[in-house]
C-alpha cells in the first residue's frame, strides 16, 4: 500500500511541476525562434504601408479640389 501511495504523489508532483515546466520551456524555444517577422508578412507589411501612402496622398488631392471648389465644406460635417 506505501508503494501505491508513493506512485501518486509523485505521479502528482510529476503533473503540477514537472509537465508544465516542460510546455513553458518548449513554447519558450518556439517563441525565440519565430521572433521576428517572415518574409512574407515583411513583403505584406511593406505593401499594406506603400497602399497608405497612396491612398493618404489621394485623400489630400481630394481635399485639396474640394478646398478650392468648395472652401467651407469642412464646416458642414
Amino acid at each position: 500500500m506505501p508503494i501505491s501511495i508513493a506512485a501518486f504523489v509523485i505521479s502528482i508532483i510529476l503533473l503540477t511541476v514537472v509537465v508544465p515546466f516542460i510546455v513553458i520551456m518548449h513554447y519558450m524555444t518556439k517563441w525565440k525562434a519565430t521572433k521576428g517577422l517572415s518574409e512574407d508578412e515583411q513583403r505584406m507589411l511593406e505593401d499594406l504601408w506603400k497602399e497608405g501612402q497612396a491612398m493618404q496622398s489621394r485623400v489630400n488631392a481630394l481635399e485639396t479640389i474640394l478646398d478650392n471648389e468648395s472652401p467651407d465644406w469642412r464646416k458642414r460635417q
